[in-house]
């Protein structure tokens, strides 16, 4: 008789205990992050007298920054094998930012506040995503992801809600609201030090040797087309989805006083937080291509609501499904990047994907802003409709043969 192979253990349980950690570092940094941000919108445009297409700028130019530095962080980690210690250093650097946002007497100080707060978001963000490849089973991946990102976004969940806390107990100073975000960013430093142990990577040989250009033209031959396949969804994809700053002035341009404002990255970050980890055990299980969609159809519905909406509650349930797609959407597309690249460039690969999306959020931010100013938030937002209805389209048009694969689980079964 042939033995009966276990089935591999599953649940919050099997979940390695370094994805645990890292999952709380995200909670911590989101929670400090998410503090300013719910505020930084108000802060500039209601202090500082931006108008909406400097927010725009700023916000797109500050994700674009992260998303470039991902690209020779993500490279440098393949090369170095030291993922920890370059999301040390890039957590570090989101750190001492922190301190710049209440100082801020100009949008200049706000830009270079923000510039090295992503700068740090840039360094980390694909080292630590790799990082969690290289910790998780296999048959747990999208689990590890949907764990990962769903602690982070409790962090956003908390983060705004302490901005609503202080700011109504501090009379509305919003200054001194932002000092508090200093810190949980410290702790989520000191969790990755002690709490985090990096495994042993593959051997020097297998790794781009330092000193080489380690990204060359001819290692892109290496990424299969699973990988661009994902590379192109999520470019189509970011399109469709600009600054989420943008939902807090359109809470704001339908009556939500000031010291509420805060509450819709609350509301967003919760949906967030609530759907991230199931769609990650469902990754694990179910056709990806047809979880990409639902999170798809998800923006397009949020953007319509939000383009048509005239009061606080239809913009919160607008706020909700963008929430609902960043939870079935995100984690999603980290996961098939894993499964796509090879191992010893699984960094770089990170940061190539994080680089286009990048780009393209500057791009979609930009034009958002603009459309905002000359044309009002319900032009936004149909904008963005429009896109991510392109991106349903064109993630159907690539049919069954180019599908984004199965579950790993799954394909083995079946193979």
């Amino acid at each position: 008789m042939n033995a009966v192979t276990p089935r591999p253990p599953h649940g919050f349980r099997a979940i390695p205990r370094g994805v645990w950690a890292l999952g709380f570092v995200s909670l911590c940094m989101d929670a400090s992050s998410e503090l300013v941000h719910g505020l930084l919108p108000v802060f500039m445009v209601g202090t500082l007298g931006a108008g909406m297409a400097s927010v725009g700028l700023i916000e797109g130019l500050a994700e674009a920054t992260a998303s470039i530095t991902k690209l020779f962080s993500g490279i440098l980690s393949d090369v170095l094998g030291r993922r920890k210690l370059l999301a040390v250093i890039g957590y570090g650097l989101a750190t001492l930012s922190k301190p710049l946002f209440p100082l801020a007497s100009s949008l200049g100080l706000v830009f270079a506040a923000r510039f090295v707060d992503r700068i740090g978001k840039g360094i980390r963000g694909a080292p630590r995503d790799a990082l969690i490849a290289d910790i998780a089973p296999v048959h747990l991946r999208g689990a590890c992801y949907g764990l990962r990102q769903s602690l982070d976004t409790v962090g956003a969940v908390l983060g705004p809600l302490l901005a609503v806390l202080l700011v109504a107990g501090l009379a509305f100073d919003i200054r001194t609201a932002l000092w508090f975000a200093v810190l949980p960013a410290m702790l989520a430093v000191l969790l990755l030090v002690v709490g985090v142990e990096e495994p042993r990577h593959a051997p020097a040989a297998e790794r781009p040797a330092a000193g080489a250009a380690p990204l060359h033209v001819r290692d892109l031959r290496l990424l299969p087309g699973a990988y661009w396949r994902v590379l192109l969804t999520g470019g189509l994809l970011t399109l469709a989805r600009f600054s989420e700053a943008f939902l807090v002035l359109r809470a704001g341009d339908v009556g939500l006083g000031t010291g509420l404002v805060p509450l819709v990255m609350v509301v967003m970050s919760l949906a967030y937080a609530l759907s991230s980890y199931p769609a990650g055990v469902l990754a694990d299980r179910i056709d990806r291509r047809r979880l990409l969609a639902l999170g798809i159809a998800a923006l397009l519905l949020a953007d319509l609501v939000l383009a048509a909406a005239g009061a606080i509650v239809p913009v919160m349930l607008g706020v909700a499904l963008w929430g609902l797609h960043m939870g079935l959407t995100q984690g999603l597309l980290a996961t098939l990047v894993a499964d796509t690249a090879p191992p010893a460039l699984r960094g770089s690969a990170f940061g190539l994907f994080n680089l286009l999306t990048g780009l393209v959020l500057l791009a979609a931010s930009l034009v958002a802003g603009i459309l905002w100013d000359r044309a009002g938030a319900a032009a936004t937002f149909l904008a963005g409709g429009g896109f991510a209805l392109l991106s349903l389209l064109t993630l159907s048009a690539l049919g069954r043969r180019h599908a984004i694969e199965r579950p790993l689980a799954s394909r083995s079964r079946s193979g």
